[in-house]
């Protein structure tokens, strides 16, 4: 038996989360592939960002648990109505942890990048000052 899901940093995922997650991180998005260029890059490799991390009943693209932030890669799919109520119920559950959600389209993420990376880097920077202000989240 796998106890990795009973860490604080998972928020009592289920294995069978954890099972799906680890088949996602075979099959990457053109986006994700290049989010995930980005978030092992220099700047960003001392917050250890994780790909496809179950988090309560919820697997994030991506997550930095001394941030606590996520960032989502967002398809077409997003942009249904449904998905998008599903998304922002998604986004408020995240928030009893403490986790902030920060969400780009696919389509910002390989056009944008720059832009996207410059967002990323203001966002980690309002958690780093919010952990100091207030101690850790």
């Amino acid at each position: 038996m796998n106890i990795y899901y009973s860490l604080p940093m998972y928020y009592g995922a289920s294995y069978k989360l954890f099972r799906l997650a680890q088949e996602m991180r075979l099959t990457p998005t053109a986006a994700e592939s290049k989010l995930e260029e980005v978030l092992k890059s220099e700047p960003f490799k001392p917050f250890n960002f994780r790909r496809q991390h179950p988090i309560a009943n919820y697997i994030a693209d991506f997550y930095s648990h001394s941030l606590k932030l996520v960032i989502e890669a967002d398809g077409g799919i997003h942009e249904d109505k449904e998905q998008k109520q599903y998304d922002t119920f998604r986004d408020s559950d995240m928030q009893q942890f403490k986790i902030k959600v920060l969400r780009f389209s696919n389509q910002q993420i390989l056009e944008e990048t720059q832009s996207v990376t410059e967002k990323i880097k203001s966002i980690i920077l309002e958690c780093e000052l919010a952990a100091k202000k207030h101690g850790p989240l």
